[in-house]
């Protein structure tokens, strides 16, 4: 039987094959990205649940070095 005439089912059994490889592999990277999904939501969280201590931390910190600040300047005088 020739191309021509007919399918190959040789060939046929490999590209079938390989179609079957692709999808097996596209439904191993959605189930990556769905944890990844949840993982960068999971961090998202943590992130929005401190910033309440990240500014706490910031303002301390100014006023640490305000003080600095205003100990030196008191020094230089």
């Amino acid at each position: 039987m020739s191309d021509q005439e007919g399918i190959d089912l040789v060939k046929y059994g490999a590209m079938w094959q390989r179609v079957q490889d692709y999808e097996r592999r596209f439904e191993e990277m959605d189930k990556k990205l769905d944890r990844m999904d949840d993982h960068i939501t999971q961090l998202m969280a943590m992130a929005n649940q401190s910033k309440g201590g990240l500014w706490a931390g910031m303002a301390i910190a100014s006023a640490l070095g305000a003080v600095a600040a205003w100990v030196m300047a008191w020094f230089r005088s």
